[in-house]
């Protein structure tokens, strides 16, 4: 039911090249370059091409929680020069509407590749319920309209940990076409690990992206997605399979088998014996692995006790988020974006009811002043090591 390798052609070829920082011209060279060698995407149909980057949250490029903007405007320049229309767009976390998209953009410095390039932003934010035929977790879906209506979607992005996926790049980054308030409704709903990365994948296998680039030249490890440490990596990942994009990435930076990558495997959506990586030789970069979320945990006791005891321990036991009061301005965002709605402010200040948290970490990931941090269990080594 899903081996669904024939939907991507170019089955084995992962394109990757150096570039030691976010030099513009290096930075437009090296992605067309990488986009030129991808023989699937040289001769498509001219049509709108839709640039799904990484936005998140408001952040700045250097900050390594977004997609960079020269990486961004090295993929539009490349579909442009084929005829396409491009347009660059993204459904950050919270509210969904033109103005916040436009402060957005803004930040991200994508409306400076906007007016350069001539490409469009998107400001349409209408939603549409989709019927997915191949999904394991869903039978509907509800996407940002402009992302069904493009004829082509390209994966643009950011190589970071993750505290709830444990690594986020190709195929997580697609979540963002679902509308930013309908988020949390998918989180409330798959709020178990393993269902939540089917429903990616189900994201991912519905979109269907011709392409996708992962920046990582300025990465981010710890605990990631916007609170972790920036490591510079100095490398950009592009392949015709999100999949094997995401598997070849993760495990050049240390991080095996991370959901996505192992549940992608479990449906056939690629294979590891079959992949090519073009452009530099592994064995040479000597890449120390990245830290992992504070959040993450390797399960032993699994098989070793009775399922539900098994499961009364890893909901007792498993990290979970609290907020440090000296950070926190009260801005509740955390708030309105808790899927469980356990977050309440008082006194400028946010306070988590954990005994109801589903550990979705999405406070943790959208926190403007880092004040929502990762906590664990005393006991935790102990069950589940380092």
């Amino acid at each position: 039911m899903y081996n669904i390798l024939k939907r991507w052609d170019n089955m084995g070829k992962i394109y990757i090249d150096k570039c030691n920082d976010y030099v513009y011209e290096d930075v437009i060279n090296v992605v067309g370059k990488m986009l030129s060698s991808i023989p699937e995407i040289q001769d498509l149909k001219v049509g709108t091409v839709l640039v799904k980057t990484n936005l998140l949250k408001k952040n700045k490029p250097e900050d390594a929680v977004t997609t960079h903007p020269f990486v961004v405007e090295g993929v539009v320049r490349f579909f442009q020069s084929k005829g396409h229309e491009v347009i660059i767009g993204d459904s950050p976390g919270g509210p969904f509407n033109p103005h916040i998209l436009k402060n957005f953009y803004t930040q991200a410095d994508l409306v400076e590749v906007s007016e350069r390039t001539g490409c469009k932003l998107n400001y349409n934010t209408e939603a549409i319920d989709v019927k997915v035929e191949n999904g394991k977790v869903v039978n509907t879906l509800k996407l940002v309209k402009a992302f069904v209506d493009c004829d082509y979607v390209v994966s643009c992005a950011k190589l970071k940990t993750h505290t709830m996926m444990t690594y986020t790049g190709a195929v997580k980054n697609l979540f963002g076409t679902v509308p930013g308030v309908n988020k949390a409704d998918y989180h409330l709903k798959m709020n178990d690990t393993l269902d939540f990365t089917n429903l990616l994948i189900d994201i991912c296998d519905y979109i269907k992206p011709v392409v996708s680039v992962i920046d990582g030249i300025h990465a981010m490890e710890g605990n990631g997605p916007s609170a972790g440490d920036i490591r510079k990596l100095g490398l950009l990942f592009a392949g015709a399979n999100p999949y094997e994009l995401d598997y070849v990435a993760s495990d050049l930076v240390g991080i095996k088998n991370p959901p996505t990558v192992a549940e992608s495997l479990k449906r056939g959506l690629f294979d590891t014996a079959s992949i090519e990586k073009i452009g530099l030789d592994f064995k040479k970069l000597n890449i120390v692995p990245f830290k992992l979320p504070e959040s993450t945990h390797v399960n032993f006791i699994s098989g070793k006790i009775p399922k539900f005891v098994e499961n009364y321990v890893l909901d007792t036991f498993r990290p979970y988020p609290y907020v440090n009061k000296e950070k926190c301005i009260g801005c509740g965002i955390c708030s309105s974006n808790c899927p469980k709605k356990v977050i309440t402010i008082k006194d400028k200040k946010a306070t988590i009811n954990t005994k109801n948290c589903i550990r979705c970490f999405c406070c943790h990931e959208l926190c403007p002043e880092k004040a929502v941090a990762i906590k664990r269990h005393p006991l935790h080594k102990m069950i589940f090591g380092e």
